[in-house]
């Protein structure tokens, strides 16, 4: 089985998951911020547009008990970007690309727990690809956010922002507010 990956995902293990939430999948599914919640039985993976927004995710789960990365390995998660795969040393889970409905346009990243037999994708509730950032992925390193985008306004838990290289609108999903 393997759960969709999208933008930077917080990917967990689904064991120590429950373990840290006493079995309670329900108190768990309240820390989740956004609509992107995936589940496989063995992997869960949250979704995320920023990194900031992703640290503040994780520092919320390891007060749960989680545990992000020690050693020089991830724990019982790890941060996986759609673009390199994980971001830490992860021995418990495969990163790689899955086409779907047998179309090679229709190509998404994916993430299973390593050495899992299964082939199915488990995607959020109400994903599409056509509406989907792997339809339509693009990146701003975070360096370079204010050379390139003007923040346009901010609505509904998305800043909005101008892209004075291609002269469009583009949406940026948040869980959280920054503090100027």
């Amino acid at each position: 089985m393997a759960v969709l990956i999208e933008a930077i995902s917080v990917v967990i293990d689904n064991a120590a998951l429950l373990a840290a939430f006493g079995n309670d999948w329900e108190r768990f599914k309240r820390t989740v911020p956004n609509a992107t919640l995936c589940a496989d039985g063995e992997l869960v993976r949250v979704g995320f547009m920023t990194p900031t927004d992703v640290e503040h995710y994780i520092k919320l789960l390891e007060a749960h008990g989680l545990r992000h990365f020690e050693d020089g390995q991830a724990k019982s998660m790890v941060v996986v970007d759609q673009q390199r795969g994980p971001l830490q040393s992860c021995d418990w889970v495969e990163f790689g690309h899955i086409t779907l409905d047998g179309d090679a346009r229709k190509r998404v990243a994916a993430c299973r727990a390593k050495d899992s037999a299964s082939r199915q994708l488990f995607k959020p509730d109400g994903w599409t690809f056509e509406s989907s950032l792997s339809s339509s992925f693009g990146f701003v390193p975070t360096e370079s956010v204010e050379k390139s985008l003007k923040l346009l306004r901010s609505e509904d838990g998305l800043d909005v922002y101008w892209n004075e290289h291609t002269g469009k609108e583009i949406y940026i999903g948040r869980t959280r507010r920054e503090r100027k």
